[in-house]
């Protein structure tokens, strides 16, 4: 089954808002992440340049995260990015 890009950004939401909540993740997270952010990206939906920055610094968080020797200061040294990232997404409104 194929999401559509209204439910990649639900799921993407959802994953960075644990991060944001929980304060940690796994590996497999950050790969999850990556994977999700590519597809959208791949999908040619998003029109919105602030939003395809933000996919772009996701991605990038996501890979960092693969590496980081601590989950907790790796979510905690990108707080204000989540919750920008996180914003920006609830605010997207595809149709």
């Amino acid at each position: 089954m194929t999401l559509s890009v209204n439910n990649q950004l639900t799921l993407l939401h959802d994953i960075l808002d644990e991060h944001h909540l929980d304060r940690s993740a796994s590996i497999a997270e950050h790969q999850q992440l990556k994977r999700l952010v590519q597809a959208i990206m791949d999908n040619n939906h998003i029109s919105d340049e602030q939003l395809l920055q933000y996919l772009q610094e996701i991605y990038h968080y996501g890979q960092q995260g693969e590496n980081a020797s601590s989950q907790t200061d790796h979510i905690s040294s990108n707080k204000n990015n989540i919750v920008n990232w996180i914003s920006a997404i609830q605010q997207t409104n595809l149709k």
